[in-house]
């Protein structure tokens, strides 16, 4: 019965972002900038390849669910992370801090999935043009989104239930800006080896195998694309992977940089951490905007039916 006396915790106290002090202001500004362009930015694209028929394709489709999730995900902790830095509260409650934990594991897990599909997609476009209505219909799209979602789920659930299944009886200041596994997992007060061994081998997998998924299928494209005599049918095949490419460097690259450094540091696992958050979801709009000429002219068409007097019709 001793045992319910471990779980005593009832909140958290964020430390915040590591050598930031004085600069509090200044990153709230900065934070806010961001997570407003990615709120309203992802918001247009979504809304914009709902309103354009000649947008309702496999391609698109994938791509208005990555604007959702890039809308949910920096939404899971920037806000508590603004909130900390203009001063008026670091403590998180323990519900708070499992659903951090839920939900940025969640959307990270379906994020990985989305980004194999989108890659599976381009293949399929590239490599069986012929075939790619039949093998990308509605009902396949359909179960491929829903499959992200459901494994982005299951992955968030089981890492979930494993952090917080331990008792926690303090200390309680997580050495970060929001709950995450590793920082939470040092607070417990039990043996966490399970814990970290099934969560290490759970995102690991889960990373490791959509990755490895991605260079499969982008290395079939390169081959076929090489294939083509044209420069011109090279360009433009090359130029529908571009945006996609370009999304999935800017997720992977500083992981691989985290776990590919010989030692660890606090400063630059805050920077990849924030960058990850919150600049990402932000440029996405930018990405799939400047280098997609069938959104930027869809996005100039739902601004300019938007900007149109609802009274000036013939």
């Amino acid at each position: 019965m001793k045992m319910r006396n471990y779980t005593s915790v009832t909140e958290f106290i964020l430390l915040g972002i590591s050598n930031s002090e004085g600069l509090e202001n200044m990153l709230f500004v900065l934070f806010l900038v961001f997570y407003v362009f990615a709120l309203l930015g992802n918001l247009l694209i979504f809304l914009t390849i709902l309103a354009s028929p000649n947008l309702h394709t496999p391609m698109y489709f994938f791509l208005g669910n990555l604007a959702m999730f890039d809308i949910f995900f920096p939404s899971v902790n920037s806000p508590k992370m603004m909130d900390c830095l203009v001063g008026q509260s670091c403590t998180i409650s323990y519900q708070g801090c499992v659903s951090q934990v839920f939900f940025y594991h969640t959307l990270g897990g379906t994020e990985c999935f989305l980004y194999t599909v989108m890659a599976y997609d381009r293949f399929v476009a590239i490599c069986h043009p012929m075939r790619y209505t039949v093998i990308m219909n509605h009902r396949v799209c359909t179960y491929l989104t829903v499959g992200t979602w459901l494994g982005g789920f299951v992955h968030g659930s089981i890492l979930t239930f494993l952090i917080f299944k331990l008792p926690y009886c303090g200390p309680n200041e997580v050495d970060s800006f929001f709950c995450d596994i590793p920082v939470v997992l040092s607070l417990a007060c039990a043996d966490t080896s399970l814990a970290q061994t099934v969560s290490f081998t759970n995102v690991g997998i889960v990373a490791l195998t959509c990755f490895l998924l991605i260079i499969t299928s982008y290395t079939r494209i390169v081959i076929a694309i090489l294939k083509i005599r044209s420069s011109e049918g090279r360009r433009r095949a090359f130029s529908t992977c571009s945006a996609h490419l370009t999304s999935i460097t800017l997720v992977y690259g500083p992981v691989i940089l985290v776990y590919l450094r010989p030692a660890s540091s606090p400063w630059l696992d805050s920077v990849i951490q924030v960058f990850n958050n919150v600049i990402t979801p932000s440029l996405n709009p930018l990405i799939y905007t400047l280098r997609n000429k069938d959104v930027k002219l869809a996005l100039k068409k739902v601004l300019a039916a938007v900007a149109q007097p609802s009274g000036c019709k013939e």
